[in-house]
């Protein structure tokens, strides 16, 4: 097994160091699965990830050695678990805290299963779920829901508590102090462990002193662990336990799995075991991209990404504004927050995996008089769309949400393509959505947000910004976008649109601040086939400047309207029916169709999507 292991350890970082993806976290779980794998019988038993960016032992052991080098590759295997690629892998999982609630609910359904074929006289084997869930994502609301509901069910759900100290950034809060605490009772475990030895050989001990025993080790337990929050609940717990053993690790998930209640297994892992970069840097090895196996060394850009222009601006302001507090849900490093947190600690707030009281927590902060500024990725607001609704929005609480991610974002998948955010909020009253283009007007439009005394979401593209150009930097005016004639952005191309033999047409490209490099391609490939053609880059979402818009869309000939969200509900779809009510006819809309989107380059996602540059010139050529 110790062979096994660090092969596949081996297979893992030369994959990911090659494509990218989750590295410390997958290998600090390679023993553990294996035990898993060894221990239960699946598919026919379930293993359930939690996130499940850990699962990639999981799937070398379930068929797909094979194709593991086209790990998030497009067209290649997910960085997640799939339905789509594996019998073993029950749901798609892509976010926190959701294995609890799913592995119980596939446990009832089995067992009324189950009971319907003994009613008809037939002997069903008894099959078992494990829900592998981190300590990270135990700071989540949805797993204590699941927790009190599984207590209250009292099924043979086997929950797998994998506890690293780390979700993306090191843990925060109760929660990690508590499971720190529990990993005191080392004494009580190895001495329930050998009387659980002692009485297993005892032969019907169960019937004759089963009871007894188990009075004993209650006593015991409390001599050693005055109170246990999971055994209030109604769960069994076992452990801490070594998660780099596997022999123990099996001896006590076969002893598990015959209990008649549910139980939590408190397994104690490293993060980066077994390579010495990411475990010494567990945070930066979380999701990395392509690196140096010998030393650990990522691949270093210079230009600046819009994350860093982000910290850059509220680091400048933060310095003027003591009132201004930034909150992130366990993603400090990811979100660019690590810089204002070491600053400003007591201005800083990881609320942990727990986006809805984050927005909550904000709405309060508002309320007493603060600036919040909320940076999440906008795949994970999905989460806490009902506290912007009504924590935040409703009483017009000055909160200022960043939505980091947004658009297509390469290689990680379905789960976190940002796509849905502008459908999702542009019906909310007294919420204000922008979308910046350049790293000048991420800045123009944070400030415009610190001044704006209400809800404000900023959504920007995980991406390198864009060379600045004229026209950004004039002053924001409310509503309105920023429009580039062809001069501005094609200086060094010849414009006599009269000797083209292409009928003279004249386009307006509108475009979200996400999609502005590629819309910038397009318009230069159309200048090119003499095609005369302009930009309005859409600062504003909401509230969009509607007669500002149509003074300049009626000096064309027709407009191309290009979101980097899902067009059902969109910016696009809005606007187009705007110029169809002014008898404007010649509209052209491009966004996401919905679908979910799978892993690839940003290139090959939009794509997929048909809303790349070379797709759209293509159309409209």
């Amino acid at each position: 097994m110790p062979i096994l292991c660090e092969e596949i350890r081996k297979k893992i970082i030369t994959t990911v160091a090659k494509n990218g993806g989750h590295l410390a976290s997958n290998l600090g779980v390679v023993e553990l699965t294996v035990a898993l794998h060894r221990v239960f019988s699946s598919p026919e038993d379930a293993i359930v990830f939690d996130v499940s960016h850990q699962s990639y032992t999981h799937k070398i052991l379930t068929g797909r050695y094979k194709n593991f080098s086209s790990l998030r590759q497009h067209g290649g295997l997910s960085g997640f678990t799939r339905q789509s690629e594996s019998v073993h892998d029950y749901f798609d999982n892509g976010h926190s805290s959701t294995s609890i609630s799913q592995g119980l609910g596939l446990l009832v359904a089995w067992d009324k299963i189950e009971t319907e074929q003994r009613s008809l006289g037939r002997n069903p084997k008894s099959r078992k779920v494990v829900a592998v869930i981190g300590d990270g994502a135990l700071t989540g609301g949805l797993a204590y829901e699941a927790l009190a509901h599984a207590g209250q069910l009292s099924k043979n759900l086997i929950i797998v508590l994998n506890d690293n100290q780390m979700s993306i950034s090191p843990n925060n809060g109760s929660i990690s102090r508590y499971l720190s605490s529990l990993t005191m009772t080392h004494f009580y475990q190895r001495f329930r462990y050998f009387v659980d030895g002692v009485v297993d050989k005892i032969p019907n001990s169960q019937n004759h002193i089963g009871k007894f025993i188990y009075r004993i080790k209650r006593a015991v337990k409390g001599m050693f662990l005055s109170t246990n929050f999971f055994a209030d609940l109604g769960f069994e717990y076992v452990g801490p336990l070594d998660g780099h053993n596997i022999k123990e690790l099996e001896d006590n998930l076969r002893r598990v799995s015959r209990l008649p209640k549910p139980v939590i297994v408190h397994i104690l892992t490293k993060k980066g075991k077994g390579y010495s970069p990411a475990e010494n840097d567990p945070a930066s090895f979380h999701g990395v991209g392509p690196f140096q196996i010998l030393d650990g060394k990522m691949e270093k850009f210079d230009t600046l990404s819009f994350t860093e222009a982000f910290n850059n601006t509220l680091m400048a302001l933060a310095e003027k504004n003591s009132r201004i507090m930034a909150i992130t849900a366990a993603m400090s490093k990811g979100t660019g927050l690590d810089s204002f947190a070491r600053h400003y600690p007591d201005r800083f707030f990881d609320v942990g995996i727990a986006e809805e009281h984050a927005v909550t927590f904000a709405a309060g902060l508002s309320r007493g008089g603060m600036i919040p500024v909320v940076a999440i990725y906008s795949t994970f607001i999905q989460r806490s769309i009902d506290q912007i609704i009504h924590d935040v929005a409703l009483s017009n609480h000055h909160v200022i949400f960043m939505f980091d991610r947004s658009g297509a974002v390469p290689q990680d998948g379905e789960t976190h393509q940002g796509i849905f955010d502008i459908a999702l909020l542009r019906p909310v009253p007294n919420i204000s959505i922008l979308s910046p283009a350049t790293a000048l007007d991420l800045s123009l439009c944070f400030m415009y947000a610190v001044n704006a005394k209400k809800p404000v979401a900023i959504r920007y593209p995980k991406l390198s910004c864009p060379s600045e150009l004229p026209g950004f930097e004039e002053n924001l005016s409310e509503g309105r976008g920023v429009f580039l004639k062809n001069a501005e952005f094609a200086p060094n191309l010849s414009l006599d649109f009269e000797d083209s033999k292409i009928p003279h047409r004249k386009i307006l490209l509108a475009c979200t601040g996400g999609i502005f490099d590629e819309t910038l391609i397009l318009a230069r490939n159309l200048l090119q086939h003499k095609i005369e053609t302009d930009i309005y880059s859409l600062r504003f979402i909401k509230p969009f400047d509607e007669e500002y818009f149509y003074s300049l869309a009626k000096n064309y000939d027709e407009v191309c309207v290009i979101e980097d969200g899902i067009k059902t509900g969109g910016i696009a779809e809005y606007i187009q029916k705007y110029l169809y009510e002014k008898d404007f006819k010649n509209v052209k809309t491009f966004a996401f169709p919905e679908k979910f989107f799978a892993q690839g380059t940003r290139w090959e996602i939009l794509e997929d999507a048909g809303i790349s540059a070379k797709k759209i010139a293509k159309i409209l050529l």
